[in-house]
């Protein structure tokens, strides 16, 4: 990798560094703690996604329900068996390890057979996590859950939760980050590529595909298990199926090839839903609907990716050049509607 390459990326690094810890201080944006563990939590699911979708092109619509096992699991163990918050959230990341090997066989399926499989799952434990009311507390979920402590220090306020979260949420992302850098990210992208040509260079395509399907499901588990310890409230209705969707277009917003663009498409999207689009009540759908199909069409490779690439080419002034460019595109675009749709009618017209 090129010396200024790495030299940009601990650069950006430190920034991002620096930012965080700057975050929930009130004099800086203490007021957003809540919103920035929220954040927190979807990002670790979203980098889970990135792996399995953006490098290994493999769909999945289920991730909210690895999400919901390992908050349930933690809930129900932690406060109905009085098992410590830390054993039961391990115990959540093995459950749910457990259930996505179980699930490997799915991976045989590909495309859209592969999404309908993956969004059954989501159903599925959606609706068990509702009938087994005995254990679940039903629809209605179940309350206080125990905060998560390290001797006697209990993660009992927004500021000390805000730490927690992101500083699992950062070890994730290293984690991801050197996962794609090694041998195993290769094949991946090889996988990706052409399953077949992967299979012929000796790459297990199976064995890895399960392998990252495992890992980005304990991702979620272990977010679901701290938004159990968290809130003091696990119930259905946070990982109904719609969430799992939610994550999908996160992922895609920031660039599914890219680790670091999960924290950016899950921060913007969430900013952009509960904070800017909320005050403008039904419309906020439409418009954010909008907004995600303008990325797609002029940045298929995601808004993290494109800004990126966008200051690699074009330095500090990178976001007028690229506003420009894209209005370009669009006007472009729209002649060429105008001009195919005349010249269909005038065809239409002149031909018996």
């Amino acid at each position: 990798m090129p010396e200024a390459k790495i030299r940009g990326q601990r650069f950006f690094l430190a920034v991002l560094l620096v930012f965080l810890i700057l975050v929930p201080f009130d004099w800086f944006l203490g007021e957003y703690k809540q919103l920035a563990i929220v954040i927190g939590w979807h990002t670790m699911v979203t980098v889970g996604l990135c792996l399995l979708m953006g490098y290994t092109g493999q769909v999945s619509l289920g991730q909210a329900a690895f999400f919901g096992t390992g908050m349930y699991v933690s809930a129900i163990f932690s406060k109905t068996y009085d098992v410590n918050p830390w054993a039961a959230m391990a115990l959540g990341a093995c459950m749910t390890a457990t259930l996505a090997f179980m699930l490997g066989p799915i991976f045989r399926l590909r495309g859209n057979y592969l999404a309908l499989a993956t969004l059954a799952v989501g159903y599925i434990i959606w609706k068990l996590a509702e009938l087994q009311s005995g254990y679940t507390g039903g629809p209605e979920g179940m309350s206080d859950v125990p905060y998560l402590s390290i001797g006697g220090f209990e993660f009992d306020s927004l500021f000390r939760q805000y730490f927690l979260v992101w500083g699992i949420c950062l070890a994730i992302l290293i984690i991801a980050q050197n996962i794609v850098n090694s041998r195993t990210g290769r094949a991946l992208r090889a996988i990706h590529g052409s399953e077949s040509a992967a299979e012929s260079l000796g790459i297990n395509v199976i064995g890895f595909k399960i392998k990252i399907f495992v890992l980005s499901a304990v991702f979620a588990s272990i977010a679901g298990s701290l938004a159990a310890h968290h809130s003091g409230h696990v119930s259905p209705g946070q990982f109904n199926p719609m969430v799992s969707v939610d994550m999908v277009v996160m992922a895609v917003f920031g660039g599914l090839a890219s680790i670091w663009g999960a924290i950016f498409g899950t921060g913007v999207l969430h900013i952009l839903d509960d904070e800017i689009l909320i005050h403008y009540g039904q419309w906020n759908m439409v418009i954010s609907g909008l907004i995600l199909i303008l990325i797609l069409i002029f940045m298929p490779e995601g808004l993290f990716v494109a800004l990126k690439n966008a200051y690699q080419r074009d330095g500090i002034f990178f976001l007028p050049k690229l506003l420009w460019r894209t209005g370009k595109g669009w006007y472009a675009a729209a002649k060429g509607f105008q001009i195919g749709s005349l010249f269909n009618r005038t065809k239409g017209e002149t031909e018996p």
